[in-house]
């Protein structure tokens, strides 16, 4: 993976607010002025507000590059992110680098109600147990206990499966 050692201007790197022992790995500038900065702990994207939100690499559901905008999917509550790069450098690699990183395993299955769930177990960058995250199909209700029960049924048996 190529580093982008360019620099970040000390105002970005300043209201990142960097965790200890996070480094950046890459960044790029947007059209809006600021910065997407990868790190080795988190992707860190700016607000409309003019923050950042930060996003751990073990949350981030998927993460797609084209024409130029960095399209990103949290899994905890779906929220996504769309960032316009002006010189993207290694980001995008950066960012796929990273997520795929945290993957420990992903299983798809067929729940016995009908419908499909893809359940994900990732580590943190941080370190740690590994967090499992379940996603239904569309039209599928997240919030139904049946549904939830029949997902954390299949999850058991794949913990069994793979001593995670």
């Amino acid at each position: 993976m190529r580093l982008n050692r360019g620099p970040l201007p000390a105002a970005v790197r300043a209201e990142l607010a960097l965790e200890r022992g996070e480094r950046v790995l890459a960044a790029a500038p947007t059209r809006g002025g600021s910065h997407v900065t990868a790190t080795l702990l988190a992707l860190h994207v700016p607000t409309p507000s003019g923050g950042f939100t930060r996003i751990p690499w073990e949350r981030v559901d998927h993460a797609t590059w084209k024409d130029g905008w960095l399209h990103v999917k949290e899994t905890s509550g779906g929220a996504e992110h769309h960032v316009r790069l002006t010189d993207p450098g290694s980001v995008p690699e950066t960012v796929r680098e990273r997520v795929t990183a945290t993957i420990a395993v992903t299983h798809h299955a067929t729940l016995p109600g009908g419908g499909k769930v893809r359940i994900a177990g990732r580590r943190p960058a941080a370190g740690g147990d590994v967090r499992w995250t379940f996603v239904f199909d569309a039209g599928l209700d997240p919030s139904d206990p049946g549904l939830r029960a029949q997902a954390e049924q299949v999850l058991e048996d794949l913990r069994r499966q793979t001593g995670l």
